[in-house]
């Protein structure tokens, strides 16, 4: 180390001595090893060291300033030219190109890009519904549309599930550029929708205010053709105010159920003509498919969480839902099952024309419903007991009042004179039962109402004994009851819950058995290989005492009805002064106007009760108007197949 001394003190310097090299050729050094040039102070300091070099002894008593003091104020001839200025200039720049960008003191700046430009560069998110496509080897069967044509379905059978049906969804892809819109624009909806003033169609109101935002943010949401929006509008429509991704079963006319058994599993349904069979569609989000479950629940006004995790609900258009939420009771996730509720109600014409029932069943029930027989419809679960209730509770006298009792409002009259009586669950929390209104209040409190009839959608409670105490004291009653046969019905009436003693189980006149049965091969030609069938009309006289009146034959789907034996009809005869041959003939009559009404077309529940009303007031009126709209039919018939004649003989000419 070099020692400067200045007096008696001695101060250590840092820094090694140099050799005694001029400034020029220091400058020629720090260049081939490519180090960064110096500045003026720099300069100024390797003259200090050079000098020291050269005279490395000094006489004592001189004073010399230090290092410090030296770059503070240098010498005059240390001063940097204007040349040698720029020259430094020019060597720094060189050396920052040199650096790496990451050393550059002022980095460029990145362009920002705007918000529509950074979403169409985002990735589209992986979607929560999956629909499989049609496989290239698959033999379709059935192809139609839902909505055309943006939905369709095509019923195939597939190689890969052995030859077994299933059911394909197919809706209108949309382009990124449409999936971008659609999501814009029910992200402006879900911000700037506005409840509407007064009752108006939820649908045609949500695509007019969609139309208006797409119009108001245009430059936003993107601009496409009119058919592109179309597309866009069906989408929009099908999530916010339809079923999302069931939208197309949904709509379906020929699906009955809808069930969802988890996540990742397709979903299946039941088909009218094909049965139960899988879809192409599967749910792979659980997160989608609670918030799924929580959509459904809020349409149907109720709710579903964690801490309430089972729901029975009625859907709009009356559909029936049941469903689990998250892992809470079902271990592979949400589920549920929907069960359709047709806008129409079948009619006792529409059974007949099903071959659920024949024409002398129909008047059969018809006539001992008009003098108030008691009746309970019996199957298992979808073998149509609802329906079979409606259809015959829609026969009953016009004039008659109808009160109706249900958990979920499924039955549907053509009666003015009917009050529909719906079960409340309770507004409490745990084991508190606040404001719940049960069956057996609703059936105790239709008494009140002088009813002709109280018909309860089904019986599984203690409602079964307010019922049979109903009847007891006068009034006609009808109820479902899940059970295989009448037999086992029985059993159920009188064992708990429901109670009923055996001394009023007679009280019950008529017990009918429905069934979803497997038709003779002989049907299948048609494209219906099952059906729903009245495999049993029994009397009960005693308990234990089951007369039957009607039953259906399996080999040629057709019904055996004998009305000889029935005790219900010589007491009906008793009451009304008749003979039993009058009151048989009464059956056939009746029989005759359910066909020719069949044979017209007049099915829908509104156009039967007319005729019946008009039956009541003027039989005979009814018989001839139904006798001129046939022969009407046949002359029009007639005149179709002369012009159908004549166009074949023009077009052979």
């Amino acid at each position: 180390m070099a020692i400067i001394e200045d007096g008696d003190d001695s101060i250590e310097d840092p820094k090694p001595n140099l050799d005694s090299k001029s400034s020029a050729e220091l400058k020629a050094t720090a260049k081939e090893e490519g180090k960064t040039s110096e500045s003026p102070a720099m300069a100024t300091e390797a003259k200090l060291k050079s000098k020291e070099a050269q005279n490395p002894k000094m006489e004592s008593g001189t004073q010399i300033e230090s290092k410090e003091a030296l770059i503070k104020k240098p010498e005059p001839e240390s001063v940097p030219k204007p040349e040698e200025k720029e020259e430094i200039k020019e060597k720094e720049e060189k050396e920052k190109e040199k650096m790496e960008p990451s050393k550059v003191s002022k980095p460029v700046p990145t362009p920002r890009l705007k918000p529509k430009a950074k979403e169409k560069l985002m990735e589209l998110p992986k979607p929560s519904a999956i629909f499989q496509r049609l496989p290239k080897d698959a033999t379709i069967l059935e192809e139609y549309w839902i909505r055309e044509p943006y939905a369709k379905v095509t019923i195939a059978l597939i190689p890969e599930l052995g030859g077994a049906k299933a059911y394909f969804i197919s809706e209108a892809e949309l382009t990124p550029e449409e999936e971008l819109a659609r999501r814009r624009l029910i992200d402006i909806l879900s911000r700037e929708l506005e409840p509407p003033e007064g009752e108006v169609d939820a649908k045609a109101y949500l695509i007019q205010e969609a139309r208006r935002l797409q119009k108001k943010y245009k430059e936003a949401i993107g601009k496409l053709e009119e058919s592109s929006w179309e597309k866009v509008m069906y989408y929009v429509e099908r999530d916010l105010t339809g079923f999302g991704p069931i939208h197309v079963p949904m709509n379906d006319p020929m699906i009955e159920d809808i069930s969802a058994n988890g996540v990742g599993i397709p979903i299946y349904i039941w088909h009218r003509r094909h049965e139960s069979m899988p879809t192409n569609l599967m749910i792979v989000d659980a997160e989608a498919m609670s918030d799924f479950i929580v959509k459904l629940a809020h349409m149907a006004g109720k709710h579903v969480s964690t801490a309430f995790p089972i729901i029975d609900a009625m859907l709009p258009g009356q559909h029936r839902l049941a469903a689990t939420f998250r892992e809470e009771v079902s271990p592979k996730g949400s589920t549920f099952t929907i069960r359709k509720f047709r806008a129409e109600p079948f009619s006792i014409i529409d059974l007949i024309e099903l071959g659920t029932m024949d024409e002398l069943i129909a008047a059969y029930f018809w006539l001992l419903l008009e003098h108030r027989a008691t009746l309970i419809v019996i199957g298992g679960t979808g073998a149509g007991k609802t329906s079979t209730l409606n259809a015959l509770a829609s026969i009953i006298k016009p004039s008659m009042k109808i009160v109706t009792v249900e958990e979920i409002p499924e039955l549907n009259l053509p009666h003015e004179n009917w009050v529909q009586l719906v079960a409340r669950e309770s507004y409490g929390l745990g084991i508190t039962r606040i404001g719940e209104v049960s069956l057996f209040n609703l059936v105790r409190t239709s008494l009140r109402y002088r009813p002709d009839y109280v018909a309860v959608g089904e019986v599984r409670g203690e409602e079964a004994f307010v019922l049979f105490q109903a009847i007891a004291t006068g009034h006609g009653g009808m109820c479902t009851i899940h059970a295989d046969s009448v037999d086992y019905a029985v059993k159920r009436l009188t064992s708990p819950p429901m109670n009923v003693a055996k001394i009023y189980i007679p009280l019950m006149n008529i017990a009918t058995v429905v069934e979803r049965v497997q038709l003779p091969m002989a049907k299948a030609s048609t494209g219906l290989t099952f059906g729903r069938r009245l495999t049993a009309v029994m009397e009960v006289a005693d308990y234990g005492d089951y007369r039957p009146i009607a039953l259906w034959n399996p080999k040629n789907d057709t019904f055996v009805f004998d009305a000889s034996k029935s005790f219900l009809i010589e007491r009906l005869a008793a009451r009304l002064g008749k003979s039993v041959q009058e009151l048989h003939e009464e059956i056939r009559r009746r029989a005759v106007i359910l066909r020719t009404m069949n044979r017209l077309g007049i099915r829908r529940n509104v156009d039967v009760a007319r005729r019946m009303s008009q039956f009541y007031a003027n039989p005979e009126g009814l018989e001839k108007d139904l006798r001129s709209l046939a022969a009407h039919g046949k002359a029009l018939e007639k005149l179709r197949e002369e012009v159908e004649k004549g166009s074949e003989e023009g077009e052979k000419k």
